[in-house]
């Protein structure tokens, strides 16, 4: 009877369900991530690296080491497509910034039509770069483009002004066509962060006394001090690669002029098929960009820090 009855209070007892363990359930969860990463970032990242110690080519490839990259350290050529890379990269994203801190903050003003011009801020990033470069094509053309025909009607040039035909004017175009397509989404990330700012604050500080420029250089840029560090970092990372815009207005021209590390880059390995050379500025293109984040964020960290307690 004992065991008919023990075997009875089993029955009624509820089967325990197993459970998967958690660091299985984590793996599992990360998983397709990882693979995507492995398959996307970390196998080509790994080819290139191979690639840039060989001699590859359309008739094959041949292993000579550390040749590709000696002999871009002594080319004086690189070096000043280096220099001109990062000059190129901290212009843009200063004018960037400053562009996009001063238009976040007029369309976070209380102005009639507001929402109108948050709209009309939208455009150059909306539309395809392709497109807008060829908007710019025409712009800069001196024959038939505005800027050349209001110069001359200006007074300023006594000719057409070919823009793209000069090294330093062509550098420069270039240079604001860049801002152009970028200050957007500066603009609007900038705008975002700054209605997340509590009214609490500026509302004591109008009390006191506080004028706009006090209000704006001791609550605004304190609080929204992250998003600045995060955009400058990564407007520099995507102006550091544009590839798109240079190459249609000038692809790397007049002489050199334009020419960047990403479009070098392109230039030697698809243009020239030279894979083993393109794939060494690759990665001295991967270096650099991880060196400069880093001290980047070192030294932005630290503005972050004494914003943060308040000494501004």
């Amino acid at each position: 009877m004992t065991d008919i009855a023990h075997s009875a209070e089993l029955s009624r007892k509820p089967a325990r369900k197993r459970t998967m363990p958690e660091s299985v359930f984590g793996w599992l969860l990360i998983g397709p991530a990882m693979i995507f990463i492995a398959v996307i970032v970390a196998w080509p990242l790994a080819e290139t690296i191979r690639l840039s110690f060989t001699d590859a080519s359309l008739g094959g490839e041949t292993y000579v080491g550390f040749a590709n990259y000696q002999e871009l350290l002594e080319s004086r050529r690189f070096n000043q497509t280096v220099v001109r890379t990062f000059y190129w990269m901290f212009l843009s994203v200063a004018l960037k910034m400053v562009i996009g801190l001063i238009g976040a903050t007029l369309l976070n003003a209380a102005v009639p039509g507001r929402a109108l011009f948050r709209v009309l801020v939208m455009p150059p990033w909306v539309i395809p770069i392709a497109i807008g470069m060829i908007g710019w094509l025409w712009l800069y053309n001196g024959y038939f483009g505005v800027l050349s025909g209001a110069m001359m009607s200006l007074g300023i040039t006594d000719g057409p002004f070919e823009f793209l035909a000069h090294k330093q004017s062509a550098f420069y175009s270039a240079v604001v066509a860049d801002v152009w397509v970028g200050t957007p989404m500066v603009t609007l990330f900038f705008l975002a962060a700054m209605q997340g700012v509590p009214k609490d604050l500026y509302e004591a500080a109008y009390v006191d006394g506080a004028s706009r420029w006090y209000r704006f250089r001791r609550i605004t840029i304190p609080q929204i001090m992250p998003v600045i560090v995060s955009m400058a970092l990564l407007s520099a990372i995507f102006t550091f690669n544009s590839f798109e815009i240079i190459w249609i207005l000038t692809e790397g021209g007049p002489r050199g002029a334009t020419t960047t590390l990403i479009v070098d880059t392109y230039k030697v390995a698809i243009g020239n098929f030279k894979f083993g050379e393109g794939s060494a500025r690759a990665v001295i293109i991967v270096f650099l960009l991880g060196v400069f984040s880093l001290i980047y964020l070192f030294f932005l960290n630290k503005v972050n820090r004494y914003y943060g307690s308040g000494k501004s």
